[in-house]
C-alpha cells in the first residue's frame, strides 16, 4: 500500500479494491485516509470546519500536556501519540505520520527479536553490568561503606 509519494503535486494514494496476499491471508486492512466525522457533520462546511477545530484544539491540548510530561513524571510519549492519534481521526497529516512511526515501530520490533541482535545486546549488557560492579567493588574496597547520615550522632 502506498501512503504518499516522493514527487511533489501527487496526492497520497490508498489501494483500492485490488489487495495484496497479506491483506488477504488476514493480515487486518488500513482504513482509508480522510475525515472520520459522522456524515450529518461533513455535510455542512460550518459545522465540520468547527468539528476539525475542536479536533485540533483537543489533539494539541493533549499532545502539549504529553511534551509536558517529557522531563516530568509521567507516559510523555505516550500521550503524545495519543494526541495524534487524536489529530489523525480527522487529519490526513497525522494519519500518514501515524502510520509512519507504526511502521517504524514494527520494523524496531522485528530488528530487537532477532536472535544476532538479541545475543549482542544481552552480551553488552552483561559486560556492562561487570563493570559497574568491579567499579562499585573497588570504590567499598578503597572508602568503605559510609552511610550519608551520621548514625553515631542520633
Amino acid at each position: 500500500m502506498s501512503t504518499g509519494s516522493d514527487r511533489s503535486g501527487e496526492a497520497a494514494t490508498v489501494s483500492g479494491p485490488a489487495e495484496t496476499e497479506s491483506e488477504m491471508a488476514g493480515a487486518p486492512q488500513e482504513r482509508g485516509l480522510g475525515s472520520r466525522a459522522p456524515e450529518f457533520i461533513k455535510a455542512r462546511r460550518v459545522l465540520h470546519v468547527s468539528w476539525q477545530v475542536g479536533v485540533f484544539v483537543v489533539g494539541l491540548a493533549v499532545v502539549v500536556a504529553g511534551i509536558i510530561m517529557l522531563p516530568l513524571p509521567g507516559p510523555g510519549w505516550v500521550v503524545i501519540f495519543g494526541g495524534m492519534a487524536i489529530w489523525a481521526t480527522e487529519f490526513v497529516w497525522a494519519q500518514l505520520v501515524l502510520r509512519w512511526t507504526k511502521r517504524k515501530v514494527t520494523e524496531a520490533a522485528q530488528r530487537a527479536l532477532d536472535p544476532k541482535v538479541r545475543r549482542r545486546n544481552i552480551t553488552l549488557t552483561v559486560i556492562g553490568l561487570v563493570i559497574v560492579a568491579v567499579l562499585l567493588a573497588i570504590y567499598v574496597w578503597k572508602f568503605g561503606i559510609v552511610m550519608p547520615w551520621k548514625i553515631k550522632d542520633q
